[in-house]
This record gives C-alpha cells, structure tokens and sequence, in this order.
C-alpha cells in the first residue's frame, strides 16, 4: 500500500484506496473519500467519479458503496456544482454533475432499499435542481432518469411527489425535450459544447456520431420524462394535472423512434391513463388522440396492444361508450380475426365479446349508436355464427362453397388485369361472401386483392382495413408481406409516416426471407420501391423534424410516387384440411398446419 501511494502523485487517490488488500482498511479509506470529496476543490476529482460511474453501471446491486455514503456524496458534489459557477469551471469539473446524477440513478433502478436509502440520503432536491434547467438538457437527462426510478417504488414515490414541481417540470420536458436537444446541440454543429460532444461520443466520434447520438439521447430525454409521469399517472389524484388537452394530443406522436425500441413512450403513457375512469373521460373528448389509438391499433406497432388495451377500455366504460364507440367499433371490427397477440390469447375473442356488450348496452340505453355502426357489429357477430355453423357442415358442402368462392376470386383478378378496379373490387367482395370463414388463407388472399383494388381507387382507410383483416387471419400474425405492403402505401397517402414506415419495414424483412415464389424469384428480394419508400418516411417520421421545421432546418421530403406495386396476389388456393372439425382449443393452432397440408391433397378444383 505504501508502494502504490507513493508512486502516485494524488494523495488518498481513490483508485489507490480501491487497490488495498485490507477490506476494513478500504472500508474505512472509502467512507473517508466519500465524506471529504464534496469539500476539496483539488484537480483530479472527474477521474474517481466517472470510475463510480462505471462501477454503478456495472454493479448497480452492490450494496458496499452505498452502506459507505455515495449518495450523499454524490448529491453533495451535485449541489456543488449547481451553486458553485467557478468550481464546475474548474479542470474537468464540468462532468461531476452529470456522472454524480447518474450514479444514483444507476443505484436506485432495481433495489428498493438502495432506493430508501438515497432519499434519506437527501438526493431529490439536487436533482430537481438539475430537473428545472439549472444546467444544460444532458444533467436534466440523467436527472429524470433518476426521479423515475426514485418513483416507481411505493415507498419513495411520496418523496418526489412532495416535491410539486416535479410533475410540472416532467410534463413541460417530455413536451419540448427534442426541441431543446435539436435547438441547443444538434442544429449547429460549430456551437456543441465540448464536454456534450465528450459525454455522447467519450470524445471518439466527428459530428455525424454526435449527431446520431444526440437522436438517441433526446429520445431518452423524452421517454425518460414519461416514464416518470407515467407513476404519477397511477394515482388519481395528479390525473387532472397529466390531462391537459394540449398534452395529451401530443402523446401519441411520443413514439420514442427506432432507437428506443423498448420504451413503450407515449402510448404507454397512455394506457396508464386508460385504466382510469378519470383517465378515460379526458381521453375520450379529444378525437385526436382517438384516431391516433385507431391507427397505432391497426399498425405492426411493438406496442399494438397498448392501444387495443385503451380502445377496449374505453368502449367498455358505460361514461365513454358513447362518445367513442362510432369511431373505435370500425377498428376492433378489423381486428376481431386475432388469435394471439403477444401475452394475449384469443384477442379476437374478446373483442367480438366487447362488441356484443356493446350492443346489449344499446339496447338498453335511450343514447343510439349510429346506424352504420350497428350494422357493422352485426355483421361480425353474424359472421361468427356462420363460423360456428359450419363446423357442423359436411366437408363436400365446404369444398362447393370454397370452388364457388374460386370461380368469383379469378372473375375478379381477370377484371383487375383488364383494368376494371372497381369490378375486381366487387367481386373479391362477393367470393369473401362465398368463402367459408375457416378458410383463412383463402380469405387473406381475398382481403389482401381487395386492399389493392382499394389503393388504386384512392380509398386508403378501406385499403387499410382490409389489409388489417389479412394481416389479423395470417399466421404468424401481422407477417403478410403483401398485405403490409399495401398498408404502408395507404398509410403513405394519409401522411402518417410512422404507421407506413414501421410495415414497409416489416414487408422488407418479409421479403428477405419469404418462400414465396413471386418475391423469391427476384435476384434483389428487397424492391427498390420499399427501399425509397422507407427512406422516405424516416426523413418524414425523424425525431427532429417538428423542431427542425420549427427552427428553419432543413427538411427533404421523399419522392416514393413510383413506389407502388400494382399486382394482385393470385396464389394457389388449399381445400379443407383432414382434421377440420377438431376441437378449438387445437384449431387456434393448427389451423396453419392444416392448410398446409391440404395442398398436397388431389381436390376437385385445379391450382388458380
């Protein structure tokens, strides 16, 4: 020990003290360190606490540190730096705030108890220091990362809670959060603040790094800020302040982007207001934020059943039914054909159940639903019963129904080839009719063409409905290439680019595994059309881009107007398999396999 102290030139150097063999010993130069650290004014300081930072990062269920007094250093060295104008711009000492800030929220993500011990330690009013602007947007990022976890554990939430800003000041973040990151680093290249740069890159990457880096982190400026209203939003008593109608409009753009692919974002935010009547009833009076769960329902979205989850229950409230039924009952329609989504089994099930309370209620009630929508839900619950009437019907009738419904699907694409769209549409509508309900490849390729026809006669909520109603019928669900590829064109025509950007992804993906003998036979399975077509809509759903538009940037739109296939999906159609008639709780799975194995069946009708 005394060797290595004297050939370093910092006395009491904390990687020094680390390296004793003594562990009372280290104990006690550690409890020292951390006590005195807040006090010293020596160069040198940023060097231990980004070596505790990592430490944190990597240990962050360790108690050791804690039981020796790192929050109450840390939160020390934050007030520090927040009071103290000439010590931060002193050598390095710019980091502290930050690496401090962190560390307690990289101790405080996953042990309650380090999480008591950090508020008894008094860490919440220097971080709502750093919360409130008092340095720049990077300490504010890791602040509300560390409030977050702070209020996620019963017995730390009252603490942040008491602080009443704290709510306001994550609402008013989560709002502008990419507009200050746009604004204040990302726009101007020659005007970044070295230590920013530092912090994004460690100093290794030019300005395009730092630029992708700023993306990620103002996304998780932004979703860190939700996830922190998003424990408020539990408890009823702040729904009122959460609510605002200006807010929530906005929530739903909250996507978080494709760098954040595990924050659940705005929808989740969302989903945790649904659960509230509270909730339910400021939700259902903005018919925004109504269209915007509709579409994020029908989208291959990760989080695609938050918003069913919102749409459920707020068709299921007798105080919203009302006044969101006509604009929701359209969706859960298309997506009735589910089986399984995600943690979900039988969705489908459930929402036809839904929808029949639904009706139940209307009847009940004096307040009348419109007409049109009656009418919908009564033919999805009639088609439900011709399901299960035919499970009673002899195969030979089965197999007419499903020639008849042949005969009609050919009539229509020879109608499409001639240019008759309207035609084709017709009778891909009349062979739906035909078809039997159980003969879901079928009825996919039937959903699917009539998508198409959709598309080219300029109606792209029909087109998007349609190619729900394959995307729900297919197995593995939401995996239809064509299908998603006539979703992202009419999600394009409406301008909702994430929607059309998230399926022209998933169709690419589709495309360069696909068996399918149409897209496989291309020596490129990806067309260039979907390429132009993604690269389009991530310029249109860019994270900066409201703030860029804001602030002068500038900001190319995309050109996809030839990106447009034209073709119908006329794939060899499969008979009833051997085993139709087993039970449900096989058919949710075997379905696929059936099908599958009926083709190489000799049936009475030939290969379309």
């Amino acid at each position: 020990m005394d060797k290595i102290q004297s050939d370093c030139p910092y006395p009491g150097c904390f990687f020094c003290v680390m390296k004793e063999a003594n562990p009372s010993k280290r104990r006690a130069s550690v409890l020292k360190f951390f006590r005195e650290l807040p006090s010293q004014d020596d160069d040198g300081q940023v060097l231990p606490i980004s070596g505790l930072w990592n430490t944190a990062m990597a240990h962050p269920n360790d108690p050791e540190f804690i039981n020796l007094g790192i929050f109450e250093c840390m939160a020390a060295l934050i007030w520090k730096g927040s009071k103290n104008r000439r010590w931060l711009s002193h050598d390095q000492n710019i980091y502290i705030p930050y690496y401090a800030a962190h560390v307690i929220g990289s101790y405080t993500m996953n042990m309650e108890e380090f999480a008591e011990r950090a508020v008894r330690a008094g860490v919440i009013p220097p971080l709502v220091e750093l919360l409130r602007g008092r340095l720049t947007w990077v300490e504010q990022r890791v602040a509300v990362r560390a409030l977050g976890h702070l209020a996620t554990y019963p017995s730390t939430f009252p603490a942040v809670a008491d602080h009443g800003e704290v709510l306001e000041l994550a609402v008013q973040l989560a709002s502008s959060s990419l507009e200050i990151v746009y604004s204040h680093f990302y726009q101007f290249v020659d005007r970044r603040l070295g230590y920013h740069c530092d912090l994004l890159t460690r100093g290794m990457g030019g300005a395009e790094m730092e630029s992708r880096k700023a993306e990620e982190w103002g996304s998780q400026l932004q979703c860190w800020s939700l996830q922190l209203i998003n424990c408020f939003a539990f408890k009823p008593e702040f729904l009122h302040d959460i609510c605002k109608p200006e807010f929530l409009a906005k929530l739903p753009g909250m996507w978080g982007g494709l760098v954040n692919e595990n924050s659940p974002a705005g929808i989740g935010l969302l989903r945790t207001i649904c659960q509230s009547k509270v909730g339910r009833g400021h939700v259902a009076n903005i018919s925004g934020v109504l269209e915007a769960l509709c579409n994020i329902s029908h989208s291959s979205d990760d989080w695609q059943y938050m918003a069913i989850d919102c749409i459920l229950w707020l068709v299921q409230d007798p105080s919203t039914y009302h006044k969101v039924i006509d604009k929701i009952a359209p969706t859960l329609i298309d997506l009735a054909d589910i089986s399984t989504l995600g943690d979900y089994k039988k969705l489908g099930d459930t929402i036809v159940t839904v929808l029949q309370e639904c009706m139940q209620q209307n009847n009940n009630s004096r307040n009348s639903v419109s007409s049109h929508t009656i009418e919908k839900i009564e033919e999805l619950l009639s088609s439900r019963q011709k399901l299960k009437s035919e499970r009673n019907m002899p195969k030979e009738d089965l197999h007419i129904k499903q020639a008849a419904a042949l005969v009609v699907k050919l009539e229509g694409n020879s109608l499409f080839s001639s240019g008759n769209i309207e035609g084709a549409a017709t009778k891909y509508s009349e062979a739906l009719a035909l078809c039997p309900m159980k003969s879901k490849k079928e009825r996919v390729v039937l959903y699917s063409n009539r998508a198409q026809c959709y598309l080219l006669l300029q109606q792209p909520l029909a087109a998007i409905s349609d190619a729900t109603r394959a995307l729900c019928l297919h197995s593995p669900l939401n995996r239809h290439a064509k299908s998603l590829w006539r979703r992202a064109q009419a999600y394009d025509m409406l301008g909702l680019a994430k929607e059309s950007l998230l399926d022209a992804i998933l169709f690419i993906n589709e495309c360069s595994q696909s068996s399918d003998p149409d897209l496989s036979s291309r020596q490129n399975k990806v067309p260039d059309y979907a390429e132009r077509l993604v690269k389009k809509q991530m310029r249109a759903a860019w994270l900066f881009r409201e703030s860029s538009l804001k602030h002068g940037g500038i900001h190319c739109e995309g050109d996809a107007s030839d990106a447009f296939g034209q073709e119908v999906d006329d794939s060899e159609w499969e008979t009833v398999g051997e085993s139709d008639g087993e039970n449900d709780e096989r058919r949710e799975v075997d379905d696929e396999t059936e099908w599958k194995n009926a083709g190489h069946r000799e049936d009475a009708f030939e290969k379309s």
